[in-house]
């Protein structure tokens, strides 16, 4: 091994996403592109390595280019509406076909076991069934859909204790049965949220066809609230397979399920790049209400006074006169609840260092350990990151041990830009503390 200390330090790195992950289910859903382009087999390793972590996995296939292919061979056109398939009974049997051929495929892929390969001691059992309840789509904008269905139900109760025993992945294919027997060809995308949805996924992963989504100034769109992506959909500038993609993450991520990601298959490796490094390689949409976290108006300024007098009072916090919060309330983000603000934060940029310096982050005693904490700073690392910053930094004289919980590490006076070490109180002695964005 060339560098046996830089591979430590790796796996070290990974190790928080480890034991984060354990135990959780992750709906990962991928394009019948993705088997056409081959990328199957290195997607089979990938996702055997996340089972053997401890991590349940269901898989949910698409279809479209097999189908497009079967359909073609019996020298039938496919029709499409609003970029859905129209499914009559010749483009049914070729759906029945192209979801068995894939699934074979799919099985085929998870046997792998050659020694000397990375799927070498796995041994996943592949677990599929008529787990998808369905409903026709029915007629839209005078156009019939057929066969053409939504998912109405996904049997949870059934597929969680095969997911609970060792080295079992659901495969879920996108064709549902409806109570008098019909089947129904649906969408993958509507089967994966359906899914991650019932069964309270902590992720639903789509591995798509489709490139690292861009701003419409070109520049890479790591991370969204729903909120934001609903307003990158109107916006219009995405293609319209990406748009596709992230309307699906949103309507999971706005019914429970707390991470959606999009990433591309082009990337080797991109399941486990987007889940164990810190920036990832695609993009990740969560859910945030922004009726209760925004960025705070001049009519905030009462209940911020209202909420950190109590902490300015017992010297957890530095006192604020109202002049000065009122000049700086752009710098503050708060949540509220039916008017009453329970909590906020300020953000201080530093550009010459690409540094910003978190301040007054204060949870109201009766909404805390419910995750708001978590929520409000992940909001102001978005803003610092959305304002070119590289690092957040804060002071704090109680709370060092909540933020090392949560990435930041130790720091001296020296390491914070200059025009904010000059201002530090020495008489404080506030612990300084820093994490990389």
């Amino acid at each position: 091994m060339e560098n046996p200390t830089q591979f430590v330090q790796w796996l070290r790195s990974v190790a928080p996403y480890i034991h984060a992950f354990g135990g959780k289910t992750f709906v990962v859903a991928f394009p019948g592109e993705l088997v056409s382009a081959g990328a199957l087999p290195v997607l089979a390793q990938d996702l055997s390595l996340l089972v053997g972590l401890g991590i349940r996995v269901v898989l949910v296939h698409g279809s479209r280019p097999q189908v497009a292919e079967q359909l073609a061979l019996r020298n039938v056109a496919g029709r499409f509406h609003n970029g859905v398939r129209v499914t009559d009974s010749a483009a049914m049997e070729c759906a029945k076909e192209a979801a068995g051929e894939l699934r074979l495929d799919i099985e085929a892929a998870f046997s792998q076991g050659l020694p000397n390969t990375p799927m070498s001691n796995a041994h996943i059992s592949i677990v599929s069934g008529n787990f998808v309840t369905a409903r026709p789509l029915g007629v839209i904008d005078g156009v019939d859909h057929e066969l053409t269905g939504v998912t109405r139900k996904v049997a949870a109760a059934k597929i969680q204790p095969i997911l609970e025993t060792e080295d079992n992945i659901v495969l879920l294919s996108p064709l549902g049965f409806s109570p008098t027997g019909e089947v129904f060809n649906l969408t993958m995308e509507d089967v994966a949220v359906s899914a991650a949805i019932a069964l309270h996924a902590e992720k639903l992963i789509f591995i798509t066809e489709t490139s690292l989504m861009k701003d419409a100034g070109g520049g890479d769109i790591r991370e969204l609230s729903s909120h934001q992506a609903e307003a990158v959909l109107q916006a219009g500038f995405l293609p319209n397979d990406a748009s596709f993609y992230l309307q699906h993450a949103i309507k999971a991520c706005n019914s429970g399920v707390d991470r959606a990601h999009i990433i591309p298959y082009s990337t080797d490796g991109s399941a486990l790049l987007e889940l164990f490094t810190h920036d990832g390689v695609g993009t990740m949409i969560t859910h945030e209400n922004l009726e209760s976290l925004r960025q705070a108006s001049i009519e905030d300024v009462g209940g911020i006074i209202k909420l950190i007098e109590p902490l300015e009072a017992d010297g957890t916090l530095v006192k604020r006169p109202r002049e000065l919060i009122e000049r700086e309330i752009e710098q503050f983000s708060v949540i509220e609840h039916d008017g009453v603000i329970f909590g906020c934060a300020a953000l201080y940029p530093f550009p010459e260092s690409k540094m910003a310096e978190m301040a007054c982050l204060t949870i109201s005693p009766e909404a805390q350990t419910q995750g708001d904490g978590e929520r409000i700073l992940r909001h102001m690392e978005n803003r610092a990151r959305a304002a070119g910053m590289s690092k957040l930094f804060v002071l704090t004289t109680r709370t060092s041990h909540w933020f090392k919980k949560r990435g930041f590490v130790p720091a001296t006076v020296d390491d914070l830009p200059k025009d904010r070490a000059h201002m530090y109180n020495w008489q404080r002695r506030s612990q300084i503390l820093i994490k990389q964005l």
